[in-house]
């Protein structure tokens, strides 16, 4: 644990596809009790901590530079870095402690973002969920991992991301919202069909925390003069 905040205690869950094969970011939400803040949220995005264990210039780093990215194939993925890292100690396990990075945001009710801190943390994910089983649970039909979790960790995830909603409709977002593909493949290793993914709130879900996460780690940055690179979209 060293100087880590310790997040053991808190039902973070992690949220991806039934074919995802690592586990990259957690999530939690709870009302804020501050009064000051009526109906608002407290949010935690924790994400593995993978410059814990890749340090500038070492080994890791090089291997990684030469590869330059993961390389994503329908049924498999060659990672960038060794697979003790990629698939162990950086992939937010279910029941594991892992070391992580996590921003903890307050947002008010319609969605602003009113604090955040970025810590290091140690994290155990509570469950590995998955976008179809997040969605059913919520639409009332449960199974044996999310009956226990409904009230108390997804109905507040929701909660937050309607929240997030507002903000994001006040901004007037563009929505593109096209339709992903799975490639399914045969017993002979050659691809049978291509059919399009479901999109479910869940995945939208997700996304909104990531954007708040990654607004609070831009102005974070930016607050502290430390140089960083922006993906900017211009107006249509």
């Amino acid at each position: 644990l060293g100087t880590r905040a310790d997040f053991r205690s808190i039902p973070l869950v992690t949220i991806d596809g039934e074919d995802a094969r690592d586990f990259d970011d957690a999530v939690w939400a709870t009302p804020d009790t501050d009064a000051r803040n009526p109906g608002g949220w407290r949010i935690l995005v924790a994400i593995a901590d993978v410059a814990y264990y890749v340090r500038t210039g070492d080994a890791l780093d090089q291997a990684a530079k030469e590869r330059g990215n993961s390389v994503y194939f329908p049924d498999k993925v060659v990672p960038m870095l060794p697979e003790a890292l990629s698939n162990d100690l950086c992939s937010l396990r279910p029941h594991e402690d892992r070391a992580c990075m996590a921003i903890d945001m307050i947002i008010s009710a319609e969605g602003k973002i009113k604090s955040h801190h970025v810590k290091r943390g140690l994290m155990r994910s509570q469950a590995r969920l998955t976008y179809a089983q997040v969605q059913t649970a919520i639409d009332g039909e449960l199974d044996a991992l999310t009956t226990p979790l409904l009230e108390s960790v997804i109905k507040p995830l929701y909660g937050a991301f309607h929240a997030l909603l507002k903000a994001r409709n006040r901004r007037g977002t563009l929505e593109i919202d096209q339709p992903e593909r799975q490639v399914i493949f045969g017993p002979d290793g050659h691809i049978d069909k291509i059919i399009p993914r479901p999109r479910y709130d869940s995945h939208r879900l997700i996304e909104e925390f990531m954007i708040a996460a990654n607004v609070a780690a831009a102005r974070t940055l930016s607050g502290k003069g430390w140089p960083c690179l922006y993906r900017i979209h211009d107006a249509p």
